[in-house]
């Protein structure tokens, strides 16, 4: 039998033996792993089945391992949760018994509601008002002083409450119908010059003002009021402050005469406790634009 030969060639650069393997001309250095990093690998290993042992770790047909110590991070979570329910439980009793009003003029009171409503506003509400209430086109920015449903605590909890154009029986009705079959192209053009007009933005050259006035008299004036000031009980927003819930420029406003408005906020009356969502009122009510 033939005894294999083992190489001891030596690379000239590097001074360092070579394992015989070679791809073009390349030759594999022997450089094996320090032998530290050997044994803390070896280590992991153990570890690894010391962790599987003492933990629940394999999955079964119906269930799974349980572990000698016989702990789940799930019923950890559960215990934490139950432990801050019990730490809050007297606050969050007093929120329940006590109206928004009285929870504003109350400072320990408004101070939980905000760090709950802070939570509860991150948690349901930044994905389309954004983190900080700032809102974004078609989703009311919430730090201004433009309210399209009021902005009062009874307002602001009726809205969160109940929503808008949404489920509840309750909820806040009234949308912008399409003007698209009533109105024609001209008189759509016509009515967005004196939409912009309202808000002291520039028209095209040549605008018949006269007829968009008139068209608005006729047909928007119901719902925004006849100087545009707009009406909380329509969510009608007002079209003279500069304020411009989907964007201020002539294609998009006859976009919106054309084709109707209608968003949709969901009702969270049955998704959320009440203690939370009258903090979360107290806490959209002062972000700084809230209403006296």
């Amino acid at each position: 039998m033939e005894q294999q030969v083992e190489h001891k060639e030596i690379d000239k650069l590097t001074g360092t033996p070579t394992t015989g393997h070679e791809w073009d001309g390349l030759h594999e250095l022997n450089t094996p792993l320090p032998r530290w990093w050997l044994w803390l690998f070896y280590a992991t290993i153990i570890w690894a089945i010391g962790y599987w042992v003492v933990y629940p770790a394999w999955p079964l047909l119906t269930n799974s391992t349980q572990g000698l110590f016989g702990w789940h991070s799930r019923a950890a979570v559960v215990t934490d949760i139950e432990q801050l329910k019990a730490q809050r439980g007297p606050m969050m009793d007093k929120l329940a018994n006590a109206s928004v009003a009285e929870i504003v003029g109350d400072p320990t009171l408004v101070d939980f509601a905000r760090a709950q409503g802070r939570v509860a506003f991150a948690d349901n509400c930044a994905p389309c008002h954004g983190l900080g209430g700032g809102g974004a086109k078609g989703y009311p920015n919430l730090n201004d002083d433009d309210w399209l449903w009021g902005g009062k605590l009874v307002d602001i909890e009726q809205t969160i409450r109940f929503g808008v154009r949404s489920t509840s029986d309750k909820t806040r009705q009234g949308n912008m119908p399409p003007f698209r079959d009533v109105l024609k192209a001209n008189e759509i053009s016509a009515v967005a010059d004196f939409v912009r007009s309202l808000s002291a933005l520039p028209t095209d050259k040549g605008a018949d003002l006269e007829l968009g006035k008139k068209i608005f008299a006729d047909n928007c004036a119901a719902c925004h009021g006849p100087e545009g000031k707009g009406n909380h009980e329509f969510g009608a927003p007002n079209l003279t402050d500069k304020i411009w819930l989907y964007a201020s420029d002539k294609e998009t406003i006859m976009q919106g005469i054309r084709d109707g408005r209608g968003g949709v906020m969901p009702t969270w009356n049955d998704r959320l406790s009440d203690p939370v969502i009258k903090a979360l009122t107290v806490y959209v009510w002062t972000f700084g634009g809230g209403e006296k």
